[in-house]
């Protein structure tokens, strides 16, 4: 399932998927058959391969997104670096990130509340674009400067709030509050 919903635009064939997690295909199919029963991934025939994919109309889908958003390569250098980063109080990931749905320029993917090493963010950030396939829009602010925006409704601000998102750091309670 986490390959399916790191990369929710793929199709992958059978042998791709063994590939990729490197299990024995019986075991893959038995479980791809399980998931396509469950409806969780949709079947294709394409000539002589059958081609699965997520079904974004499954009832679950948002919440597995919200899911394996903590999974992806970003969070987990996140996770990893959160001690070198400096004083978090919130990360947080726009669920258009993991969906890889574009974002105008005016909008971004992460928004780093707190007092941020800003050079290792920017690493961070820079190792995560190179499995995305776009440029990863994100922003750093101090806490002072984030409340002072939400208290005035700064539009910026509350245009990602707004949004479904993921918390890598830090509650959404305390967040939007």
């Amino acid at each position: 399932m986490e390959l399916f919903f790191i990369h929710p635009e793929e199709n992958y064939y059978l042998r791709k998927v063994v590939r990729e997690i490197d299990e024995e295909v019986n075991a893959v199919k038995r479980e791809l058959d399980i998931l396509e029963g469950g409806k969780v991934l949709l079947k294709e025939r394409r000539l002589n391969k059958v081609f699965y994919h997520l079904n974004r109309n499954y009832i679950f889908f948002d919440e597995f997104i919200r899911i394996f958003t903590k999974q992806t390569p970003l969070a987990v250098q996140i996770s990893k670096s959160l001690s070198k980063l400096g004083k978090v109080k919130f990360i947080v990931v726009s669920t258009r990130f993991i969906k890889h749905i574009p974002i105008r320029n005016d909008e971004i993917y992460a928004l780093f509340v707190g007092t941020f090493v800003a050079p290792e963010v920017a690493s961070i950030i820079k190792t995560a674009e190179s499995g995305f396939i776009r440029e990863i829009n994100y922003t750093i602010m101090t806490e002072e400067e984030f409340n002072f925006r939400k208290k005035n409704n700064d539009p910026f601000i509350w245009r990602f709030l707004r949004q479904p998102k993921v918390m890598l750091a830090g509650t959404e309670e305390e967040l939007v509050k």
